[in-house]
């Protein structure tokens, strides 16, 4: 079978990608070794995801905000302002929506209803112009690439070829690995604990960064509970790994207790409306993210860890950036896959992303190390931050994409 484009990977970014380049007069294959079932009503994996205000308007005009909203009317949750907290000092450092041109930093919405929204997109592309085939079911095996096209082998033995194969496969990509590009690695040795929680108080759509000693806490404003009414947020609870399964695995009372004391009763009373969900924080930068008509998208191409919440908003660059290039070559009659064209989407996707790469890696460090003097540098490093009012617009303008 022959492609134009074959991307590894039905996630967010393997879809939207798909989604962007439909309708262009290319043949685009989407090969995923989940079955379709999974892919088309992806399950609640507690994660929520922060949206700029540039995602959010790709998502926009890709139609998937639309359809979001379609599957659940109040999916989207405004990112008023942020606050980031060090130790038990409940002053901290507060970046306010004033500090940028909008009424809000950004927006939040759950990953699973990303997911459903860009499955039902890519639907609507192949009802349209038929341009899109998914392959559901296989895994790989050999992959490689000559002058010509990339070749991808899967388990029944059949080859697939394509002009260009695009890696989306998790930060841990075995395409990217199969093409022969080496990625860095940091495992920081800390879990995630991520679900939804009620809670007594309001959070006032404030999304907190919070890096208390032994523990870092997040809490992400979501709507309120359409059911009951109450105040709803999603938590996340990051500890070093060997200590966050007793936490995951308790009973559904005591974990209510537990999070409404680790969050020093700020909330009040905290209930649990989701299932719980952990996760490994391992950052992963490539070293380089083309080869030989092949290039990587989403966390193929960097793999963040959540504190600065930009993943998935990197990911979503990255996919306007090399959907633009292709589609502007194609248009020209030219290779889109040639040397030239993927070290350009290489050049400008690293140097939008390894600067913040590196910040975030070392401010993860910084912020859970709890030696004394480095708490102390923590603690100062919030202060001195809450009084340098262009410093913090400097982050509002990261928070909100806008720069």
């Amino acid at each position: 079978m022959h492609y134009d484009i074959l991307i590894v990977g039905a996630g967010p970014a393997g879809l939207i990608l798909a989604r962007a380049l439909s309708g262009k007069g290319l043949r685009i294959g989407i090969l995923e070794q989940q079955a379709q079932q999974a892919i088309a009503e992806p399950a609640f994996d507690g994660r929520e995801i922060a949206l700029t205000h540039r995602s959010a308007n790709t998502l926009r005009q890709l139609g998937l905000w639309q359809r979001i909203e379609q599957i659940e009317p109040t999916a989207f949750s405004q990112l008023r302002d942020a606050k980031v907290l060090n130790g038990p000092n409940p002053l901290g450092m507060v970046i306010g929506h004033e500090l940028s041109p909008r009424s809000e930093l950004g927006w939040l919405v759950s990953n699973h209803l990303i997911r459903q929204g860009a499955w039902d997109c890519v639907q609507d592309s192949i009802a349209i112009h038929q341009d899109i085939t998914l392959l559901t079911g296989q895994k790989t095996g050999r992959i490689w690439s000559d002058e010509q096209a990339a070749h991808v082998t899967l388990e029944d033995g059949r080859v697939l070829k394509a002009r260009l194969l695009v890696a989306a496969d998790s930060r841990l990509s075995t395409t990217r690995r199969a093409m022969g590009l080496a990625a860095d690695m940091y495992d920081f040795g800390r879990s995630m604990l991520v679900c939804c929680m009620l809670h007594q108080k309001p959070h006032h759509h404030v999304a907190w960064q919070w890096f208390d000693y032994g523990q870092t806490l997040a809490l992400l404003p979501m709507n309120d509970d359409p059911a009951t009414g109450m105040h709803r947020s999603s938590i996340v609870l990051t500890l070093p790994s060997h200590a966050i399964d007793p936490v995951a695995n308790m009973a559904a009372p005591a974990f209510n207790a537990e999070i409404a004391r680790r969050f020093a009763q700020r909330l009040g009373s905290m209930t649990l409306a989701s299932t719980r969900h952990v996760y490994p924080l391992v950052g992963v930068y490539p070293r380089s993210i083309v080869s030989r008509r092949f290039a990587c998208v989403g966390d193929a191409a960097v793999g963040m860890h959540p504190i600065t919440a930009h993943g998935f908003n990197f990911g979503l660059l990255g996919v306007e950036s090399l959907s633009k290039a292709i589609l502007q070559v194609h248009a020209a009659g030219q290779d889109f896959a040639s040397p030239a064209v993927l070290q350009r989407y290489q050049r400008e996707h690293q140097l939008a992303t390894r600067p913040l790469y590196l910040i975030t890696k070392g401010l993860a460090r910084l912020y859970t190390t709890e030696h004394p003097a480095a708490r102390l540098v923590r603690d100062a490093a919030v202060q001195i931050g809450q009084r340098i009012t262009p410093f913090k617009r400097a982050i509002a303008a990261s928070l909100t994409g806008m720069r």
